[in-house]
């Protein structure tokens, strides 16, 4: 119930007041203490009081995005809907800033193309200063003429998407709008009137003095000269302050715009830095995944290294046990090659067969072929064989 729009309240731009909000933005202020506390009840009267305390303008900040006071009055303006006297006379108010731009605001979302530029271009001459709250918490200095310039040429502020409105150069076009007037033009005029004043007893005073002396004095050609001059430099004085007001305007433009580039350019720079932080977190990273894997490699091939051995190792000990093993089984079975001698023990046939073999013709029967056979054995040729 707390949180519906008055039943008496009008649609604005085909909609329901409250949904000029975007839903997020609205469901925050919803959920804000400020919201629930102080401005339960409240009443087109009772919220000017509310109003009078505010301290500073802005929309949502910090981590959880919360709303700022001046944003939740200026929901529920959208919620009462206050008369369009009550806005108008809360622009007008002098003695409280924020109370002007909570109406300006106010006006802003709700009001017709001519009405926002008739109540609110007059506070383009409104100079104070402001404090308005950042989405990150702080506080930055900015001045009412500033908050409105954003409100007529900007289509979102403090968090809020603003409707949009026509140029004013195409409403003065179509006849809607009448050129605007700038509050300098008054004091022009009346430079304007002492200089044609001050021209006028001029003239008179060459006049009087050209007709007394029937001629002309060099004197009065230099007095004449340096007032000409003068005239040229005021004439050029107030050209340039005819046009300070629209310098003044695109000079503050071309400021914003140079602080915008700015911040666009700190912003890339610190995402260039997080990622550049990014970038070798990642490689150290990368480094220690090597390392690990390189330490897990080498724990395996040194595993493979000791289970080899290992195995070597075995098969060295059995293959030494079985040699053992037959070794001992050929000393206790007799070989089928070995026969037993006519002393009764065993011969081996096969060491005979060598024993021949080896036989190299010196022990022939026949002297001679013995010695012929030794001779040919020193010189490392074969024995006869006869």
């Amino acid at each position: 119930m707390a949180n519906r729009t008055d039943p008496t309240a009008k649609s604005i731009h085909g909609t329901n007041p409250q949904n000029l909000v975007e839903k997020i933005v609205r469901s925050k202020i919803y959920q804000n203490t400020y919201w629930k506390e102080q401005c339960f009840g409240l009443t087109a009267e009772t919220l000017v009081d509310k109003a009078m305390e505010l301290d500073h303008l802005g929309g949502t900040f910090g981590g959880n995005r919360k709303p700022t006071p001046f944003l939740c009055l200026v929901m529920k303006m959208l919620q009462i809907q206050p008369e369009k006297e009550i806005v108008v006379e809360f622009i007008k108010n002098e003695d409280y800033k924020y109370v002007r731009i909570l109406g300006a605001f106010y006006l802003r979302l709700t009001g017709s193309v001519t009405d926002v530029y008739q109540y609110l271009e007059p506070l383009y001459n409104d100079y104070r200063k402001l404090r308005q709250k950042l989405s990150d918490g702080k506080y930055s200095l900015t001045h009412v003429d500033e908050v409105i310039d954003q409100l007529l040429t900007t289509d979102y502020s403090c968090d809020i998407a603003l409707p949009r409105i026509q140029k004013r150069w195409t409403l003065e076009a179509s006849g809607i709008l009448e050129a605007r007037r700038s509050a300098l033009e008054d004091d022009f005029e009346e430079e304007e009137e002492k200089e044609d004043e001050a021209q006028a007893m001029d003239v008179d005073v060459n006049t009087h003095e050209k007709g007394y002396y029937h001629g002309r004095s060099p004197t009065r050609d230099r007095d004449r000269d340096r007032k000409r001059d003068n005239y040229k430099y005021r004439e050029r004085d107030y050209d340039r302050d005819r046009d300070y007001d629209r310098d003044y305007g695109r000079g503050r433009e071309r400021d914003r715009d140079r602080d915008r580039e700015r911040d666009r350019d700190r912003e890339r720079d610190r995402h260039r830095l997080r990622d550049e932080k990014g970038y070798g977190r990642e490689r150290d990273r990368e480094r220690e995944r090597d390392g690990r894997e390189r330490d897990r490699r080498e724990r395996d091939r040194g595993k493979r290294r000791s289970r080899s051995r290992s195995r070597s190792r075995d098969r060295r000990e059995r293959d030494r046990e079985d040699g053992e093993h037959r070794r001992r089984r050929a000393r206790g079975s007799i070989s089928p090659r070995r026969q037993p001698a006519d002393d009764g023990n065993f011969q081996d046939e096969s060491k005979k067969k060598k024993k021949e073999k080896k036989s190299d013709g010196t022990d022939h029967p026949d002297p001679e072929i013995a010695e012929a056979n030794r001779l040919r054995a020193s010189l490392g040729l074969a024995p006869l064989k006869l």
